[in-house]
């Protein structure tokens, strides 16, 4: 099924899809490079906690040096979870449906999809107004 097939009338026009296509790569080039120093980071953390005893019930440090490797830990996770996202939104892009609502079936507001490239849901459905199925066929 072709690309202009798959979008109402309404549908973003190609230079929208173009102008997504590059937040999105954008967006992915960023959260790689993030993940990255993130990942750098937590080495770093580790390998200092290596050259030294670490008793964190009775080293005053121990828990700052616990926090941090779990503060980095966590923004690694919200890293690779975004980095999915985008990698969803790239398939949407792809397969036709992107700036679709998945909750209601209609077009996300461009302006959203400017802020959020990867929102899966209009403003609405992401407030848990009502929702309708989407038409997929």
């Amino acid at each position: 099924m072709g690309e202009a097939s798959r979008y109402s009338q309404d549908g973003p026009d190609p230079s929208t899809l173009a102008s997504a296509r590059a937040r999105l790569a954008a967006d992915r080039a960023d959260t790689l490079a993030r993940a990255a120093a993130l990942s750098r980071d937590f080495d770093g953390i580790v390998a200092a906690n290596a050259l030294i005893a670490v008793d964190d019930e009775h080293d005053p440090e121990g828990g700052t040096t616990a926090f941090e490797r779990a503060h980095v830990a966590s923004l690694m996770a919200q890293a690779r979870e975004h980095l999915e996202e985008l990698d969803r939104a790239l398939e949407r892009l792809e397969e036709g449906w992107y700036g679709q609502c998945e909750g209601c079936g209609r077009m996300i507001p461009p302006e959203r999809l400017e802020i959020r490239p990867a929102a899966t849901t209009c403003v609405t459905c992401a407030r848990g107004g009502p929702r309708r199925q989407p038409p997929r066929a």
